[in-house]
């Protein structure tokens, strides 16, 4: 049978990975695909070094849009990266009636609505497993594994950098700053971590997930960010204490008013399996009404890992080339015209429970007025950890874990205890997440 001509563009980390684990499983891959799938073209700005990878296998260029215009071509792997020159080709790429792969989670966050538009007007695929959570087949079990439920909602651990900054931070009890650095040396942070550490990254991805999951837009401009940049070593002592662990989660949550899309650090229960979850490692949980909670675990980065994403796309889109277009599966889940338009929620509107820690003058009836302030906001407490003060201090940490409350009656609390005189600067606020 004919061959899949594919074109690559990229053959960095997760390019070079795709054809080394194509070539090493070709045979493998062509009995579950039904007919080969070859690299034919490479298009990167190292020529060179691709020349070096694929030798006299494929056609290597610096010119990206002679690939996305290449008659011969079948599909096009954009693995470039970023939003702008990326968005071009692949737009180029489908006005000329190709397929497109592509592990750009940023770019679909931002212009997937109107990539997928495109896609739908030319009848072609756009397949993005890789964009989410490295070999992890999470878009799968959400568009196609978990199609019989009502996914209630989503939390993930999806960037690998701060979780395993967090897990250093815990295990070895050191700041942020020190861990980011070893991260840096070690090769899990980039030298500009901004994206991850802000939790751009995580955003991104659970923007993608959201719009699976409830049937909506891709709205990234509507998810809350907020990074690990802030933590103190303390709070994770004080967590751990408690019987939680702080996460970075992604986390988007059916409610009845719309969808919460929120990226941030998350107190969770120790003894869940989730917040087991140690080093560079990713895992997404799911709750949907019918098979109730599932958990997906593995490598949400590296190039083989990556790589695995990118192929079991190839061979999807192999297996669907020919097929009458309405006949696929939708980009996300629900067919185009019946996604809905629910809001997103602003943070303000999120319910959840709270880790509170704020540092007071140790004295009489300091506790009484903080909890009156609480309960004025009707926020009530879980549970209370208060520190005996080091011998000579005068001060001492209060940490408070609430019931779920409204985050905007937290704030306003929160404003208030800042305000006493025997409160010590700002009250430190993490967000807790039972995930039962």
């Amino acid at each position: 049978m004919k061959p899949i001509n594919v074109g690559l563009l990229g053959i960095g980390t997760v390019g070079g990975g795709t054809w080394t684990v194509l070539s090493r499983n070709q045979e493998e891959i062509t009995r579950r695909a039904g007919r080969p799938i070859q690299i034919t073209a490479v298009a990167d700005r190292n020529t060179a070094l691709a020349q070096s990878i694929v030798g006299d296998k494929a056609r290597v260029t610096a010119d990206a849009f002679d690939v996305v215009r290449d008659p011969n071509i079948d599909i096009v792997v954009e693995l470039i990266g970023g939003y702008t020159i990326a968005k071009e080709l692949v737009l180029a790429a489908i006005e000329n009636g190709k397929h497109v792969v592509t592990a750009n989670k940023a770019l679909l966050a931002v212009h997937g609505n109107e990539i997928f538009a495109a896609a739908q007007k030319k009848g072609v695929v756009v397949a993005f497993e890789a964009a989410v959570a490295g070999g992890i087949p999470i878009i799968k079990a959400l568009r196609e594994g978990l199609t019989a439920n009502r996914i209630q909602w989503i939390a993930g651990i999806i960037n690998g950098t701060t979780n395993f900054i967090l897990s250093e931070m815990r295990d070895k009890g050191l700041a942020f700053a020190d861990v980011l650095k070893e991260a840096q040396r070690l090769g899990y942070a980039e030298a500009d971590p901004t994206f991850d550490i802000e939790g751009v990254d995580a955003a991104h991805k659970a923007t993608i997930m959201s719009a699976i999951a409830f049937g909506i837009p891709v709205q990234f401009d509507k998810a809350y960010v907020e990074g690990i940049t802030k933590l103190e070593a303390s709070d994770i002592k004080y967590a751990e204490q408690l019987g939680y662990r702080i996460k970075l989660l992604g986390i988007a949550k059916r409610r009845d008013a719309g969808i919460e899309l929120r990226v941030h650090p998350t107190l969770i229960p120790a003894k869940r399996l989730i917040a087991n979850v140690e080093g560079a490692m990713n895992a997404v949980l799911v709750n949907s009404d019918a098979v109730g909670a599932t958990l997906y675990y593995g490598k949400g980065a590296g190039a083989e890992p990556t790589a695995s994403a990118v192929i079991a796309d190839l061979v999807d889109v192999t297996r669907l080339h020919a097929a009458d277009p309405n006949h696929r599966v939708p980009h996300l889940a629900f067919q185009a015209d019946q996604l809905k338009d629910l809001p997103v929620l602003p943070i303000d509107d999120v319910q959840t429970a709270y880790y509170l820690r704020m540092r007071v003058e140790d004295k009489t009836g300091v506790l009484a007025d903080i909890t009156r302030i609480l309960a004025d906001g009707d926020i009530s407490i879980d549970a209370l950890l208060q520190r005996e003060p080091a011998e000579g201090e005068q001060q001492t940490d209060i940490i408070l874990l609430t019931h779920q409350a409204v985050e905007k009656n937290v704030n306003a609390a929160i404003a208030r205890i800042e305000s006493l005189k025997t409160v010590v600067g700002k009250v430190t606020k993490i967000r807790l997440e039972e995930l039962n």
